[in-house]
């Protein structure tokens, strides 16, 4: 580590069981500074601040918060020298390896491996007559030294084409390939030491006592610099192929240091792979959320402003105390956005839904305030009826923005990324039998419904809640796979979207969506005297065809007499708008479904 040229010797003799012991002691002055932090923020200052108000006290709490950020970074520094040594360890193994196994071929064979990589190697024998030099030939390996002379040699041959020379010494070929190895494993090595040297030197700590906002900066630099030092280390052994229980299993068999490595220097790797328990993908993502902040910010535009609005909102809810905890399961930048936010501990509760969003939802700060709050509103809605219960919005897929909800496109693409979700709220949640719903409103429930339909459906449901649906591409409750008497349907009178114009009536519906979006289609086919109980999507949920449990709700206001537009469309979730559709969805949700307020088929 010293930018020296490394050779095949330095190589050999390294001991990277040395660079694991020391990655040993800085994650235990990590463990010990984050111990620090914890107990000077609930022993002491925290009992100060409730307990004293006077000026020397608001003082000692001063001084108490900067020695807390002091044992934060510290906490931070030390973790990112563990990992970077960790890495290092890890990557240099392989090399070694290789180099190590060339010169037991060498040895084999009785070639000599000189100090600067080259080989010597036996004249050759034929019929008891020596062939070419007394002695012994040397060649060089890779492009270290030069090049060496090959078992084969050209020269020009009949008409001009190149000919060749058969190198009689068998040992030529085998010395030359050993050379190359030894000098690949030594260019490998020198490349890995590089990297990390680089990573290294810039964790260094700033003169004085006070952690600044340039130095947490910093910070965001030196983990930056480590993670792309440590990316392949990291990288690697990350299950992304494997099923959720699968990536349980590794994430399980982590230790304590390595699982900690990832939440802090690759938390984008683990915070949104399913099978990972809540907790770990909360910090993670609680980890990354400023660091893709930044990298919107540089990279500008449009589209990364829009996103910024979302990841901000969600950041400030963060910052913020609620009565129900708030987890977040994940973010994203990319296509519209990503953001999965649970309101209760998924892992814990008995009951868990998610719910995913539909038309026009995206990241964006609308998503943070509106979307997200039907999730606080359904998981305290269910903790009326039962505490241990969580409610999650799921936005792990590009809904459609406009006129491409008469696709089931983005629906078919983010059925089995739900569907493998649901897997992983089942692998990670710790009681023996959760009760799990699957809520889609809109378009997602188009969504939630052909993740019905796939294989054998939504992992682990046992309910599916549809509101405001505009069909879910079946044609009876029973093809959800929960059974028709465990599918409930919500269905405004007044909410357009659950009243779209069949496919049958395309000319006239169609026209109606691109003239005036869902309220036009509406119109339009009222015109067209629909007449029957299909939507655009499939039969119509809330009908006595399709065999769902049609639950009670507000009619909304009317999309045209009272100037409602698509209103009756967003309030389902909302108990200040319709109260009775709320509650009815929390009682869904909490596993009393016998208790919920019915409605007449259409």
């Amino acid at each position: 580590m010293t930018g020296a040229t490394l050779t095949w010797q330095q190589l050999r003799d390294l001991k990277p069981r040395e660079f694991e012991d020391a990655g040993d002691g800085w994650h235990e002055v990590s463990g010990r500074a984050d111990a620090d932090r914890v107990r000077t923020d609930k022993a002491m200052t925290a009992k100060l601040r409730d307990t004293q108000d006077s000026e020397s006290a608001k003082a000692a709490i001063t001084r108490l918060e900067r020695l807390s950020r002091n044992f934060q970074y510290v906490h931070t520094e030390s973790g990112l020298i563990r990992t970077t040594l960790n890495g290092l360890a890890a990557e240099l193994m392989d090399p070694q390896g290789q180099l190590t196994q060339a010169l037991e071929e060498a040895e084999g064979w009785k070639f000599t491996v000189h100090m600067d990589g080259s080989i010597s190697y036996p004249s050759a024998v034929v019929c008891d007559t020596r062939i070419g030099e007394k002695g012994e030939r040397k060649v060089v390996g890779g492009t270290v030294q030069g090049s060496a002379r090959l078992p084969l040699e050209p020269h020009p041959g009949l008409n001009g084409e190149p000919g060749f020379d058969l190198n009689p010494n068998p040992y030529a070929a085998m010395a030359q390939d050993i050379a190359d190895r030894i000098a690949r494993a030594v260019r490998s090595a020198a490349e890995i030491d590089r990297r990390y040297a680089s990573a290294l030197r810039k964790l260094k700590a700033a003169a004085g006592l006070d952690v600044t906002e340039a130095t947490l900066k910093d910070v965001a630099g030196d983990t930056a610099a480590v993670r792309r030092a440590a990316q392949d280390y990291l990288a690697d052994n990350v299950p992304f192929d494997k099923s959720p229980a699968e990536r349980k299993e590794w994430w399980d068999g982590l230790t304590e240091e390595q699982r900690q490595e990832y939440l802090d220097v690759a938390p984008d790797l683990v915070g949104n792979l399913d099978g990972i328990p809540a907790l770990s993908r909360d910090e993670a993502n609680r980890n990354y959320l400023p660091v893709l902040i930044d990298s919107l910010e540089r990279q500008g535009g449009d589209d990364a402003e829009t996103k910024l609005g979302g990841l901000r909102a969600i950041e400030e809810k963060l910052s913020k105390p609620t009565k129900v905890p708030m987890y977040l399961l994940g973010i994203g930048d990319e296509g519209n956005g990503r953001a999965i936010v649970a309101y209760g501990n998924p892992d814990t509760s008995k009951n868990v839904a998610a719910y995913v969003p539909g038309l026009g939802t995206k990241l964006d700060a609308e998503f943070a305030g509106g979307t997200v709050q039907r999730a606080l509103d359904t998981a305290k809605g269910a903790r009326e009826h039962d505490p241990s219960s969580a409610a999650i919005v799921w936005l792990g897929y590009d809904a459609p923005q406009s006129i491409d909800v008469m696709s089931t496109g983005d629906a078919e693409k983010g059925a089995p990324a739900y569907n493998e979700f649901m897997s992983g709220l089942g692998v990670t949640n710790e009681n023996k039998d959760p009760h799990m719903t699957a809520i889609g409103h809109s378009y997602g429930s188009l969504t939630v419904g052909t993740a019905a339909q796939q294989g054998d459906g939504i992992p682990g449901a046992d309910d599916i809640i549809l509101v405001g649906s505009p069909g879910v591409g079946a044609d009876k409750a029973e093809d959800l796979g929960v059974g028709k008497d465990n599918v409930y349907v919500g269905a405004a009178d007044n909410d357009v979207v659950t009243q779209l114009p069949s496919k049958q009536q395309t000319g006239a519906g169609y026209l109606g969506l691109l003239g005036g979006g869902p309220l036009g289609a509406y119109v339009v086919g009222d015109l067209a005297d629909q007449g029957d109980d299909d939507l655009y999507f499939g039969k119509d949920p809330a009908s006595k065809t399709f065999g769902a449990n049609r639950f009670l709700v507000e009619d909304g206001p009317r999309p045209i007499l009272d100037m409602g537009g698509v209103d009756a469309h967003s309030q389902y979730f909302t108990p200040t708008k319709d109260e009775v559709s709320a509650k009815n969805i929390g009682l869904i949700v909490a596993g009393q479904p016998e208790k919920i307020k019915m409605e007449h088929w259409r």
